[in-house]
């Protein structure tokens, strides 16, 4: 077993009483200090377990006092506790690499603590739906917007965009043609 500092031994006890598996702890320690130790050396420093039976008295109280700080947020179910999902979404986003999963994991966390997380654009000023208007109000907005619709179907506009004059439109029976359309 290697020596340990003060402070990774500070942060073993910490990281313990925050209900971390020792294997957690092992990988946490080498990310933050780049110190190699084994989970049976971790295990140590908890008192609850019977290889931490002989902790110091001063990494004990530690102990009980971070358990207790953190025990107090969570019931007795910890996945019903926000602070514990929160922290399973940043180690699983810690985790990955993949940038579908990273933001399914983020919309998830968004949603947990009560955020709406989507790219929806809210819409502002004349064709969007303003505070304080009545249901009848919207409706008729709506009746307006599939009115100029119509009426720009009837009798298009004289300027046309360049796009639109390569657009092809073909029916569900029809074949992609062969040659080019001129």
């Amino acid at each position: 077993m290697a020596a340990l500092k003060e402070p990774v031994k500070i942060f073993i006890v910490q990281a313990l009483a925050c209900r971390d598996t020792p294997q957690e702890v092992v990988e946490q320690v080498k990310q933050e200090f780049g110190v190699d130790i084994s989970r049976s050396q971790c295990e140590c420093y908890d008192p609850t377990k019977y290889s931490g039976r002989n902790l110091s008295k001063k990494y004990v109280e530690l102990f009980e006092a971070t358990r207790e700080r953190f025990d107090e947020g969570l019931i007795d179910i910890p996945i019903a506790n926000k602070y514990y999902r929160l922290k399973q979404y940043q180690r699983q986003l810690d985790r990955t690499r993949n940038v579908k999963t990273a933001l399914k994991i983020l919309e998830q966390a968004a949603k947990d603590i009560g955020g709406q997380f989507n790219n929806r654009q809210e819409m502002s000023g004349t064709n969007g739906v303003e505070e304080g208007q009545t249901k009848a109000e919207v409706e008729l907005e709506i009746k307006k917007l599939e009115l100029q619709k119509l009426q720009r179907e009837v009798n298009p506009p004289e300027y046309r965009p360049p796009e639109e004059d390569y657009k092809l439109v073909l029916n569900p029976d029809e074949e992609i043609p062969n040659e080019p359309i001129l």
